[in-house]
């Protein structure tokens, strides 16, 4: 058990039961526990399996690589939207975890033998379309299109699907201004 762990869980302001009780199963499983990301996140030979997620309506199991786990319970969903790799199991209650202790043990175990075996997940390297505002910007800023570049796929991705989301033109204008600085600084939408 990691002393950063148990810190976290003591100043939780909701969803401490269900929090221990999902690393209680992850410890079980023989997972090393570390603090990432500010949330409990669980590793099998530096490579993460899970992460414990507390929401406001719900507390949750993400496997990172949850893509590749077979689901015979069908209990996995997509975090997000535009989520490709990632799958999680939401709780609302520790009833329902202590019910399914079982069906997440065997999903971690699935998870360990995937790492184990090196699998990777293939998606198709299928870009984004870059809007045209951003794309005027980047060839306006030779900086700009470097700290662009340089980000990785998915912080790349995340700006992308951001400024494509606006309807309007002047709207797609200003977030991209307002998210500038943050590219220029090497740092993701949500750094």
């Amino acid at each position: 058990m990691n002393p950063k762990v148990d810190k976290y869980i003591s100043k939780a302001q909701q969803w401490q039961e269900e929090i221990e009780q999902l690393r209680i199963i992850c410890l079980d499983c023989g997972l090393k526990e570390e603090l990432k990301w500010g949330k409990p996140c669980y590793s099998f030979q530096e490579s993460n399996i899970a992460i414990i997620q507390p929401f406001k309506v719900s507390c949750a199991l993400m496997f990172f690589k949850g893509v590749l786990l077979k689901d015979p319970e069908d209990v996995l969903e997509k975090p997000g939207e535009h989520s490709r790799i990632a799958r999680r199991i939401s709780f609302t209650s520790i009833q329902k975890i202590v019910e399914m202790e079982p069906i997440l043990k065997a999903y971690i175990d699935e998870a360990i033998e995937a790492e184990k075996a090196g699998l990777e997940v293939d998606i198709e390297e299928k870009r984004e379309p870059i809007p045209e505002e951003f794309q005027k910007k980047l060839d306006e800023n030779p900086g700009l299109k470097t700290a662009f570049s340089n980000l990785t796929p998915g912080r790349q991705r995340g700006y992308i699907l951001y400024f494509s989301g606006a309807k309007q033109s002047k709207t797609r204008e200003r977030r991209i201004e307002k998210y500038i600085p943050k590219i220029l600084d090497g740092k993701g939408l949500r750094e």
